[in-house]
């Protein structure tokens, strides 16, 4: 039997990985770091914060992501997240969209140490619309095809706020239909 080098596959995955404890970056792959445009030197110790468009998504994200944790141990969405410096060809401070998913090491303290996985859904293309905070959570929940009260209760706010959100988003992607909404989200 081979033995297998499982620090090689970590830094060689696919896709961006990140080792955290108490949501701050412990070690993190060559993916991570080309789709971030920084290295794991300007990562390793850093909080996921560096990471989200502002301070209040990842305050809001990581309050949302808890009990999810606590009950299943696992976590995914699709959200906003900012580039942090301008190797590899990207933009510091640029926006695109991504899949993040991960898996609480203890699930009764969920940020204690968890495993995450980060994947580029704009294939290295911007997000071009400027959105509020608010319209990048709506637009997440729309991504995952929730419906406008499904995405009211998971944002804690009316269906109603939901839809006037979904109509402004609509309205700046010049999107007809919401599966067309979609799709330029997903492209950028």
């Amino acid at each position: 039997m081979h033995s297998i080098d499982y620090r090689l596959a970590f830094e060689q995955a696919p896709v961006g990985m990140v080792l955290s404890r108490h949501r701050i970056i412990i070690d993190c792959n060559a993916r991570l770091c080309e789709m971030f445009g920084t290295t794991p030197d300007e990562l390793i110790g850093e909080s996921f914060r560096v990471l989200y468009p502002s301070v209040a998504e990842f305050e809001r994200i990581g309050k949302r992501m808890e009990p999810i944790l606590n009950a299943s141990g696992r976590y995914a969405d699709n959200r906003m997240m900012r580039r942090v410096g301008s190797l590899h060809g990207v933009f510091a401070g640029e926006t695109f969209w991504c899949h993040v998913s991960g898996q609480a090491l203890n699930r009764a303290a969920p940020h204690e140490a968890g495993i995450w996985t980060f994947e580029d859904l704009g294939s290295r293309r911007s997000a071009k619309a400027e959105l509020t905070p608010r319209e990048r959570e709506v637009a997440a929940q729309v991504m995952q095809g929730s419906t406008s009260k499904e995405i009211g209760k998971a944002l804690g706010i009316s269906h109603r706020t939901v839809e006037i959100h979904r109509a402004r988003l609509m309205r700046k992607y010049a999107a007809a239909t919401t599966a067309e909404l979609v799709q330029k989200l997903i492209a950028g």
